[in-house]
């Protein structure tokens, strides 16, 4: 070797030994195995990050359920890094009850210990509600990744949180997701509370589904069990000039916040398999108080123009579901009662011919319930038979319209009200302004009667005779647009 080789290959040596990145070819037989094994060890030894979560339940007189709560978060696959009870307002043992979980609690979930935290606040009175315990509980939980809001009456699956931790860190573009959400279905005694229970949970199963086929984009990120991301929440309260993510001047402080994380880039999303039963409402008052204040809430938002602090946002892309679903009630409501002014009026005059294309509508309108029913996880046999016997989905529709009326009366007067107050006060018993939509059908059914009994037989029939068809025309487009979603493929989602 010549004296220029030598150097070469030993300035080449000297390099090898003092950088690690760089190492020689060895033949086979030598002990490059070994040290592979060891760098491949080092490597899975080194810490891996893991992301933060708080939890935050915002709990109102909630004796009943907080610690089944409660329970359900310290048994989750993936426990939350802390738990922060907000109590207020409360004038039951809530905050009795949730101290017996206060402390440290730990799991071992495939071989990793995991611990959490349990902190309970009681703020006493506080005037913004549960907006007014969120925003507290946030400056607890500001530092961390992420932000799960629990209301104080919703149990979620064991691997909920598991779940929605690993689909929100999967994109960064995602600010929120919400868990799938049914209610609760623990027996219930009489026949009020079961039609009910029976109605709402087609009602969310419905929802949840149309969701799921909108690319998972979910217009609200319920409070009940959804996870945000800070930065998200963050981004949110700086574009809309707020020291605080949710306001107390909106009906629906959850549906707003969703909009402004939307606003602000994120995109707000629906689990795919993180579940969670919500408490259910078991009376008509109770039920139409909490369904009135939704949608006078989600009007608010959808109006164009300022409405006190709220502003309208009647083209926001989150907005899109609920158009269609107030346009859907009205049609709803429309042909049900046109149809009965028709079929009296002309059964009164000896007018009326039964023609079996009647049955058709109410035909595709059991095999589309059914078919929501059967796409429930964890469906019963009530809500079968909610679905098929069509009379119980019937009249919780006719309810449901009631709910729809009464929110935009409620708009158009313009009248203040404390919705939240209302409900609250509806949950205890008291208050009648559910039978308000019963007071009014019943005035507007006399006043069509006086009207119909006054007119001239010729009229009579002239009015039935353009009726009928009209009423036919929207029946049909209905029916159109119930079998294009019973047709309409599910891809395997259950909700």
């Amino acid at each position: 070797m010549s004296e220029n080789a030598r150097q070469q290959n030993e300035t080449a040596s000297r390099g090898a030994a003092g950088n690690p990145y760089v190492r020689r070819a060895q033949l086979p037989g030598s002990d490059l195995a070994s040290e592979a094994n060891e760098f491949i060890s080092s490597v899975e030894a080194l810490p891996t990050y893991r992301s933060t979560i708080g939890c935050i339940v915002p709990a109102y007189n909630e004796e009943e359920s907080i610690g089944e709560v409660l329970e359900s978060l310290v048994n989750q696959t993936r426990l939350p890094d802390v738990i922060h009870v907000i109590v207020n307002n409360t004038s039951d043992r809530t905050v009795e009850i949730a101290a017996e979980y206060a402390g440290v609690h730990t799991r071992e979930t495939d071989g990793v210990e995991q611990f959490t935290e349990v902190f309970i606040h009681d703020i006493g009175k506080n005037p913004d509600k549960k907006v007014g315990a969120l925003n507290y509980g946030f400056t607890l939980i500001d530092g961390l990744d992420y932000m799960l809001g629990v209301d104080g009456d919703t149990v979620a699956d064991s691997r909920a949180i598991e779940f929605l931790e690993a689909e929100i860190s999967s994109d960064t573009r995602i600010g929120g997701i919400s868990a799938i959400y049914s209610i609760d279905d623990r027996p219930f005694s009489g026949i009020v509370a079961p039609f009910l229970i029976a109605g709402q949970r087609a009602q969310f199963a419905a929802f949840n589904m149309q969701n799921m086929l909108r690319g998972r984009n979910m217009a609200v990120l319920g409070g009940q069990y959804s996870i945000f991301a800070i930065k998200a929440l963050r981004d949110a309260m700086r574009e809309n000039h707020q020291s605080t993510p949710w306001v107390k001047d909106s009906e629906v402080e959850d549906s707003l916040l969703s909009l402004q994380i939307k606003s602000a880039g994120y995109l707000t999303k629906i689990s795919a398999r993180a579940r969670a039963d919500v408490g259910g409402m078991t009376t008509v008052r109770g039920l139409d108080a909490q369904q009135v204040k939704w949608n006078y809430g989600a009007i608010e938002l959808m109006w164009p123009g300022q409405r006190g602090d709220t502003k309208g946002q009647p083209f926001h892309p989150n907005l899109r579901l609920r158009w269609w679903e107030n346009f859907s009630m009205l049609l709803n409501a429309v042909t049900r009662v046109l149809f009965m002014v028709f079929l009296a009026a002309s059964l009164s005059i000896s007018a009326f011919v039964f023609s079996p294309l009647w049955l058709i509508p109410p035909f595709v309108a059991i095999l589309l319930n059914l078919r929501i029913a059967l796409s429930m996880k964890n469906r019963t046999a009530k809500d079968v038979l909610f679905a098929v016997l069509l009379f119980p989905a019937e009249i919780y529709m006719w309810i449901r319209i009631g709910h729809f009326f009464r929110a935009w009366s409620k708009f158009f007067s313009r009248k203040q009200v404390d919705n939240w107050a209302e409900q609250a006060k509806a949950e205890r018993g008291s208050g009648n302004a559910h039978l308000a939509p019963i007071l009014f059908a019943v005035a507007f059914i006399a006043a069509l009667v006086a009207l119909w009994l006054i007119l001239p037989v010729m009229v009579q029939s002239t009015i039935l005779w353009i009726g009928w068809p009209v009423v036919g025309a929207i029946t049909i487009l209905q029916t159109l647009t119930m079998f294009g979603s019973l047709v309409r493929r599910h891809h395997g989602y259950k909700v």
